[in-house]
């Protein structure tokens, strides 16, 4: 076997096990979380760091819906197990506190309010950025942990949008 076609095969191999276990290229469909993340721009999710870190506040995450599994969503972490959320006119309140959300402009705020909740063990609230056009945890409720299997990392696409998620 000629070099070249070892050393392809060896790169294969590799890339294959990255994109199997490790990062999974997605593309995002819908505006739910505009403008960090456009319709049909494409990430990368990291599907194994949650095996080594928690879940954590402000995380974009890729889960199965909850309502129908075999569909995708990607939205914000907003709230974990315990944390007491409400929404007032469109502002969060985690634990009593108002939440900062820089990454929500205001052309993407809405008005509408949720009453409070404790979020359930092993289960997290979630929020589009684009809180107007957004079916979020405010729809179908918290999400338990184990629906959730990827965090987004890094945007490879189109060219403008290449570089770290936050």
């Amino acid at each position: 076997m000629a070099v070249w076609a070892r050393d392809l095969l060896v790169s294969l191999a590799i890339s294959a096990f990255i994109i199997i276990f490790l990062y999974q290229p997605v593309k995002v469909e819908g505006t739910s979380m505009m403008p960090g993340l456009e319709d049909q721009e494409r990430i990368f999710v990291n599907k194994f760091v949650y095996r080594w870190e928690p879940i954590e506040r402000g995380d974009i995450v890729v889960f199965r819906y909850p309502r129908d599994t075999s569909k995708s969503y990607i939205k914000r972490v907003i709230g974990l197990a315990g944390d007491r959320i409400r929404i007032e006119n469109g502002q969060v309140y985690v634990n009593g506190h108002a939440l900062d959300e820089d990454y929500v402009p205001s052309d993407y705020a809405d008005a509408r309010s949720y009453p409070e909740i404790v979020v359930p063990k092993n289960s997290y609230f979630v929020l589009g950025d684009h809180r107007s056009m957004s079916n979020d945890s405010r729809d179908f409720g918290t999400v338990n942990e184990r629906y959730i299997y990827g965090k987004a990392v890094f945007g490879y696409w189109p060219m403008e949008k290449l570089g770290r998620l936050r």
